[in-house]
């Protein structure tokens, strides 16, 4: 089963939770038990897990990222969102998750989240439910 998350950024650079919308999914699909992948095929943007709880953690992520990959430098890629491409392939594109009892294993605080870094855009995050 393949299913396309469509998600709109609102800023440059941010994290935005989308578990819910993947939970929303994985309930519908009826599936039990079984293995979700998650992939964002764009090179400006990610998906990453981490703890969802305290928004705190999602600016400390941002600003670490954007002080240690700042948006100007002496990068040579015309478009102007080399950092983007950066930030990109350090946090990846995809994360596979398991599914028991029809619902993603996934601990207490964590949190699926689209990661964008050129925005504001419209993106695609895909699912595959096996």
């Amino acid at each position: 089963m393949l299913k396309i998350l469509n998600v709109k950024s609102k800023h440059r650079t941010e994290l935005i939770d989308i578990t819910a919308e993947i939970n929303q999914i994985i309930k519908e699909s009826g599936i039990k038990s079984g293995v979700c992948y998650l992939y964002v095929p764009h090179t400006t943007a990610g998906i990453t897990i981490n703890e969802g709880a305290d928004p705190s953690v999602k600016r400390d992520i941002i600003t670490t990222l954007n002080r240690l990959i700042p948006f100007e430098g002496n990068y040579h890629h015309t478009e102007g969102n080399s950092a983007a491409h950066i930030k990109s392939s350090i946090v990846g594109v995809s994360v596979t998750i398991l599914i028991e009892e029809g619902r993603l294993l996934m601990g207490t605080w964590q949190s699926i989240f689209f990661c964008e870094f050129d925005g504001p855009r419209s993106r695609k995050v895909f699912l595959k439910i096996i």
